[in-house]
C-alpha cells in the first residue's frame, strides 16, 4: 500500500467467496487510527475502515468505543491476513481486544457480522474511490 490515508482498498474474503466485496479506507497513521470511526453517526453496509498496525499485538490492535454513536462489527487479522477474532463492538464501551495478536483491525457495519469467521483468509486490493 502507498501508506497514505487517502487510499481505499477492496477487501475480499477468500474463504467465503460468495460474500460481497467491501471497500475500506486504509488507515495507518496514529491520528487516523485514533480517530477511527469516532463521531460518525452511520456507516454504509459496504463501507469500512482498515486500521493498520506497525506490528502484530493484542494491545496495539485493541479499540475503544468512546464517542461512538453506533455499534460496529470488528474483524481482527494477523500479519498473514487471516482472521483471528470477530466481535460486535457496542458503543461507549471502554475496550475491545482481540483473542490473538493482530496487525489489522477492520471496522464495519454490524450487517457484516456473519460474513467473517476465525480462520478466514482475507485479501486486499488497492482501489480508487468510487
Amino acid at each position: 500500500m502507498h501508506g497514505s490515508n487517502k487510499y481505499f482498498i477492496r477487501v475480499h474474503n477468500l474463504s467465503q467467496p460468495a460474500f460481497p466485496v467491501l471497500q475500506a479506507k486504509y488507515c495507518e497513521t496514529f491520528f487516523c487510527r485514533l480517530r477511527g470511526l469516532t463521531f460518525r453517526r452511520s456507516l454504509a453496509e459496504g463501507e469500512g475502515l482498515l486500521l493498520v498496525q506497525s506490528r502484530e499485538s493484542r494491545l496495539d490492535a485493541s479499540i475503544h468505543m468512546f464517542f461512538m454513536w453506533m455499534d460496529i462489527a470488528v474483524v481482527w487479522l494477523n500479519a498473514q491476513k487471516r482472521v483471528v477474532d470477530v466481535r460486535l463492538a457496542r458503543r461507549w464501551r471502554p475496550l475491545y481486544m482481540p483473542q490473538a495478536p493482530a496487525s489489522y483491525v477492520l471496522e464495519l457495519s454490524p450487517a457484516w457480522m456473519g460474513r467473517f469467521a476465525v480462520g478466514d483468509q482475507i485479501e486486499f486490493h488497492e482501489t480508487s474511490v468510487d
